[in-house]
């Protein structure tokens, strides 16, 4: 929804079975929030014994979801923190993404379309740092595995990694402009960056209107060490296997999530064809691979969640 006045709503997993033998969902709570969230993120684990949801919109809010232990339908919601960095306007640049940093759950990054990337101190609710990161609006942010590192991709159509204890300097890793005729020197802006959870040296990539993926090496700059072609439409979002280095998972606008296995990946054949494929009727716009049980993936479509084992 483009209104101001959105609802964000918790599912939760029955501990009863359906009598067809599934699992029951439920909306545990439902709250209010102003714009729509351009992410939505739970808290790493074990971050301060609280269960905090973090979302991005206009600003980065904090939740704090109460659990009663009913198990049915009985959360509260409470509000916990607004992060604001803009002191002197009442008017606020829109967050597009942000990431929650596993290795230290106190901090957060989001990006922006004022070109600004920020990390945000969540336990002292200040600015640990904020920094021009690209030449135009800021689309996507990543931390990669450990604390110091992240990176980056927007509209100027480039991936950009920094590190917080050097922030003076940054590395380019991958410019799509810089593209074989007739797509050479157009720009085509990057929406989402994911890391390789278990390889930091890989990271993937998506651009607007694009059916393809980007893989690439941080060692090697400019050039994608695979590029993934399965979709016949825009490709929506894209993650990594939580416990494997070579299997990622893309979903597009075919109504289509793929998933593929990249162990050959810089070998003489290219990745050509997906290992599994779903077809949820409608364009799938987003999708989370669990981190705590990995043989479960959820895909966002239409006005359903759905989750899927792998």
């Amino acid at each position: 929804m483009s209104e101001y006045s959105n609802k964000v709503q918790v599912v939760k997993k029955s501990t009863s079975s359906t009598a067809e033998g599934g699992q029951d969902f439920y909306a545990s709570t439902e709250f209010d929030h102003p714009y729509p969230c351009t992410k939505i993120m739970w808290s790493p684990e074990g971050e301060g014994g609280k269960d905090l949801l973090a979302t991005t919109g206009d600003y980065l809010r904090l939740w704090d979801i109460k659990d009663d232990g009913s198990g049915r339908g009985t959360d509260t919601s409470k509000w916990c923190h607004l992060l604001d960095n803009n002191k002197n306007s009442e008017y606020c640049a829109p967050l597009t993404s942000f990431d929650w940093n596993t290795t230290d759950p106190s901090l957060i990054g989001t990006s922006s379309i004022d070109t600004t990337c920020t990390i945000w101190d969540i336990n002292t609710q200040q600015v640990k740092t904020q920094l021009i990161a690209h030449d135009k609006e800021v689309y996507d942010i990543a931390f990669a595995r450990g604390k110091d590192v992240f990176a980056s991709s927007g509209a100027d159509g480039s991936v950009r990694m920094f590190d917080l204890r050097s922030l003076e300097h940054s590395t380019i890793i991958y410019e799509s402009n810089r593209l074989p005729p007739p797509k050479q020197d157009k720009l085509h802006p990057l929406l989402r960056i994911c890391w390789n959870k278990q390889d930091p040296n890989y990271l993937a990539t998506i651009m607007s209107n694009s059916n393809k993926t980007v893989i690439l090496d941080i060692r090697v700059p400019s050039l994608p060490v695979a590029t993934l072609a399965g979709h016949d439409g825009p490709v929506n979002a894209v993650a990594w296997a939580p416990h494997s280095s070579s299997h990622i998972c893309t979903c597009a606008d075919d109504s289509h999530a793929l998933i593929w296995d990249l162990s050959g990946i810089g070998g003489p054949k290219p990745v050509e064809e997906p290992i599994l494929a779903y077809d949820a009727k409608k364009e799938i716009n987003n999708m989370l691979w669990s981190s705590s049980q990995p043989d479960w993936i959820s895909i966002a479509f239409g006005n359903k969640l759905q989750i899927l084992r792998v």
